[in-house]
């Protein structure tokens, strides 16, 4: 599902290209699975468009991880390398690195166990009133930890990610702006890393801040404050992108609300999935559809918006389709589905620029972008088959790649100028 709102007042370049920002929503696993078979897409379909030189990079949550990578030149076939197929020579990927038992945080809570134990007993033999079951729940609730999994090792490995063959872990040496938005827990205030003031903090920290979903995982603690996931302000941050004088917002959303719909697409996904009634499922189906309603009506009345507040910017952000049954009920937790969401989203972004071709193509030739006729016409197109083969590269390889890279491009601009 594609959101457009074409520019009213489109702005005219001479000697400077056009600016391009993207921003990337959080969605827990199978989101992130979704965000980067939409990335792939784009990637592969719009000829012009340089995922890893886009001018400004917005991440909250599960897209933070894609943010970062994109700004420090890892291309999508590399992600997807990474993340998808796992066959990468460059990064050694595992699920368990994100489902590690918050140990740590268990026995911290557990210490309060026989202080809290001691209370109770001393009231009950006084009678005082403050032990009745509401007290009762509430001291409780003190010994439940804050996070299921522990995200210490997520940073361990993004610290590595970014720290070899010519990436950086600081948003200061970065070659575009990136940023990765928290949340401070005790204000609610959102935190911009990679903005003044917070462009000191590791880029690995301020993804594992970000994507510290409440309840799966622990707050990240920094400066003495504690940072929680970002989408608890905003869904996807995009004013963060428009405010930098973008000329072309790119925005990907992976989590809407379902919507069971009586088509060709939902019969054929029928043999799957039941047709009960999502509170037929139990609490975790009526959360799940809870928060995406709640973040994508956030989300559409920031667009509708930034539309009036912003009219001299194209912006097109894309969805799933409301329909898609097997987006809804795979378990978020699951990593094993993500070659099957991947592939659904990248599916997904190719019909939605083959249909609105008409409207679309218009745009984005203001911004340099041509759609690829052959990529957008493959219906049964996959994101698997056109991926390039994995290249192993050595520390001082890797940086040679990078260096020519930055020749050819400055090239290309050079004779796109003259």
């Amino acid at each position: 599902m594609l959101s457009l709102h074409a520019a009213r007042t489109p702005r005219t370049h001479t000697a400077d290209a056009p600016r391009i920002g993207l921003a990337i929503a959080g969605g827990g696993p199978v989101g992130a699975m979704y965000e980067l078979g939409a990335l792939r897409a784009l990637d592969e379909a719009c000829d012009g468009l340089d995922m890893t030189r886009l001018d400004c990079y917005v991440g909250v949550s599960s897209g933070a991880f894609f943010a970062a990578g994109l700004a420090n030149r890892m291309d999508t076939a590399e992600l997807c390398r990474i993340f998808i197929t796992g066959d990468s020579r460059d990064v050694r990927f595992t699920p368990e690195t994100f489902l590690r038992p918050a140990l740590g945080e268990y026995a911290r809570r557990a210490t309060a166990l026989p202080r809290l134990a001691g209370r109770l007993a001393r009231d009950l033999v006084t009678g005082r009133g403050d032990s009745r079951w509401s007290d009762l729940v509430t001291r409780v609730g003190g010994l439940v930890p804050t996070g299921l999994f522990d995200n210490q090792q997520v940073e361990h490995f993004l610290r590595d990610v970014f720290s070899r063959h010519g990436r950086s872990n600081d948003f200061r040496t970065l070659e575009r702006p990136l940023y990765v938005i928290g949340v401070d827990l005790d204000s609610g205030e959102a935190v911009r890393f990679g903005d003044t003031g917070w462009d000191d903090v590791p880029i690995s920290q301020a993804v594992q801040a970000s994507a510290a979903l409440p309840g799966l995982y622990p707050p990240v603690e920094l400066r003495g404050r504690h940072i929680v996931d970002g989408a608890l302000r905003r869904t996807m941050h995009a004013s963060v992108v428009l405010d930098r004088d973008v000329d072309l917002m790119l925005g990907i959303n992976p989590l809407v609300p379902f919507n069971p719909a009586d088509d060709a697409d939902t019969v054929a996904q029928a043999h799957r999935f039941s047709d009960r009634r999502i509170a037929d499922g139990g609490l975790p189906g009526v959360l799940s559809q809870t928060l995406r309603t709640m973040l994508q009506s956030r989300m559409q009345v920031g667009l509708a918006r930034y539309a009036q507040q912003y009219p001299d910017i194209d912006q097109l952000v894309f969805e799933p389709n409301a329909a898609d049954r097997e987006l809804f009920y795979t378990n978020v937790f699951s990593f094993s589905a993500r070659r099957r969401i991947s592939q659904l989203a990248y599916r997904n972004t190719l019909a939605d620029l083959r249909k609105r071709r008409a409207t679309l193509e218009p745009v984005l030739a203001r911004h340099g972008i041509r759609l690829r006729e052959d990529v957008i016409a493959d219906r049964p197109r996959s994101i698997l088959a056109h991926l390039p083969p994995a290249v192993h590269r050595t520390e001082a390889t890797a940086r040679l790649d990078r260096a020519l890279d930055d020749v050819a491009h400055a090239l290309a601009r050079r004779r796109g100028m003259v």
